[in-house]
């Protein structure tokens, strides 16, 4: 199973749009995202593109409420506070915006860890096996590449996208 992982989209909606296209061309059949939207309208691709997803609030969300209004209106489109535990293809996920807000022992008991936060691209494993995946930068701001990852779910197996294209550069 292929899953989109995304964070820190920051309100650049047609990076968004760009990044899930290019992760439903791939074949991804769901996204997580690892908060950090800000305003409801940068939630409109996932329900234009029928994309399900998962989500966790992050530090820039200002309008949670509104944010849970604007996913309503799609279908299989869940937030949730952060961190949140959920369990997809038979694996154990954690879904955290900064992993300051988690306990070592919490990381340990989950078998992927998906976060924001850094705004940099990253995967590591944790010697109990654990795999820690930032997908970057949605939005492009900080870094001057929008970017997100596909993974395969049963292999662990990740690619990084970035949009490099000059019309993406910040």
């Amino acid at each position: 199973m292929l899953i989109g992982l995304m964070a820190d989209s920051h309100d650049r909606v047609p990076a968004i749009r760009e990044l899930l296209e290019r992760m439903i061309d791939r074949g991804v059949g769901m996204v997580l995202h690892a908060g950090d939207y800000c305003s409801p309208f940068s939630l409109a691709p996932f329900l234009e593109l029928n994309i399900p997803f998962a989500g966790v609030f992050g530090r820039n969300d200002g309008d949670p409420e509104g944010l849970k209004a604007f996913a309503a209106k799609g279908v299989g489109i869940e937030l949730f506070e952060s961190p949140h535990s959920l369990e997809v293809g038979g694996r154990r996920i954690l879904l955290v915006h900064d992993l300051g807000e988690v306990a070592s022992r919490s990381l340990e008991s989950h078998e992927l860890i998906v976060h924001g936060f850094t705004h940099r691209q990253e995967i590591r494993e944790l010697e109990g096996g654990a795999t820690i995946v930032n997908p970057g930068e949605a939005c492009g701001w900080l870094h001057g590449t929008p970017a997100a990852a596909v993974l395969e779910l049963e292999t662990k197996s990740l690619d990084f996208i970035s949009l490099t294209e000059p019309a993406w550069k910040v």
